[in-house]
């Protein structure tokens, strides 16, 4: 695998994808599952759809745009869909949850309407649906690595705002917390993540890596920052697998990295109950013996 990496340009444009991917999609995936808004991810990467559709029919339409790359229409809907959901956040302070059926609904609406007015696409769209990480473009990984430099300054730069806000928004707002400015960055943060990741794992597979590597690694840590390290670190062997298996065995890298980390959430809440079981039994006979 080591050889093939110093190889292949292909393959280290791979790698780096899958390294970048593997640390901003936990770190904002975390703060989605803290607030409780982790399905958000999948409503705008449903609406990032949309946006690769209306790029694709640009390309189609027009031969001005037929060098158009739609993820940029992708990067410019989700952009959008994440400022309109906190916008109806606000409409419905009581019912918050609701922006999320709306934006997923909308976008998978339009998305269908944009297909069916393509008639069809000549490119394939399945590596825009379930990814392709051996199909990185160096155009593709400079904007990744972009996109990666600029999420991580922001949470570092916004850590305790974002910390706030997540565990108690009516008293970070008190405090003197911009709540709404920070919501629609952090939002927008969010697009920005999921049209990175989508050549790593696809449109429809993107909230996986965003929020499974965190209910993993809040099986085992108590603290915020040990479960964001575990949560980073489940991510790379989800990426690191997805990878080997598109390579070795041509695999649809998003469905292994979403299975793999599956499968890490159920050994890692498995053992952890087993362990358990193992310490009461074992507590059980001391009893008996003492008694």
């Amino acid at each position: 695998m080591i050889d093939m990496i110093l190889t292949y340009d292909f393959m280290q444009r791979a790698l780096i994808a899958g390294l970048v991917i593997g640390i901003i999609s936990p770190m904002v995936g975390l703060f989605l599952v803290v607030r409780r808004l982790s399905l958000i991810a999948d409503a705008l990467a449903h609406v990032t759809l949309s946006g690769v559709a209306a790029g694709l029919l640009l390309q189609k339409q027009f031969p001005a745009f037929q060098t158009f790359n739609p993820m940029i229409s992708g990067m410019m809907f989700s952009l959008t869909a994440s400022v309109f959901v906190e916008r109806l956040r606000q409409w419905y302070r009581s019912y918050q949850e609701l922006a999320i059926p709306v934006i997923l609904s909308g976008g998978i609406g339009l998305g269908v309407v944009l297909i069916s007015a393509a008639d069809g696409f000549s490119v394939d769209v399945a590596g825009y649906l379930f990814g392709s990480i051996l199909a990185v473009s160096p155009s593709e990984i400079g904007a990744i690595i972009g996109a990666g430099v600029l999420v991580v300054a922001v949470i570092l730069l916004f850590y305790k705002e974002l910390f706030a806000l997540s565990f108690d928004e009516e008293s970070a707002m008190f405090a003197g917390i911009p709540r709404r400015s920070i919501n629609i960055l952090f939002g927008l943060v969010v697009a920005l993540v999921i049209t990175a990741s989508i050549r790593v794992v696809g449109i429809l597979l993107v909230s996986g890596l965003i929020t499974l590597p965190v209910a993993a690694a809040m099986q085992l840590a108590s603290g915020f920052k040990k479960t964001l390290f575990l949560s980073i670190l489940f991510a790379q062997v989800s990426v690191f697998c997805g990878l080997a298996a598109a390579f070795y065995l041509d695999w649809a890298s998003g469905g292994t990295i979403v299975l793999v980390s599956v499968l890490i959430l159920l050994v890692v809440g498995g053992g952890k109950r087993l362990i358990r079981r193992v310490l009461r039994s074992g507590n059980g006979v001391r009893r008996r013996d003492a008694s």
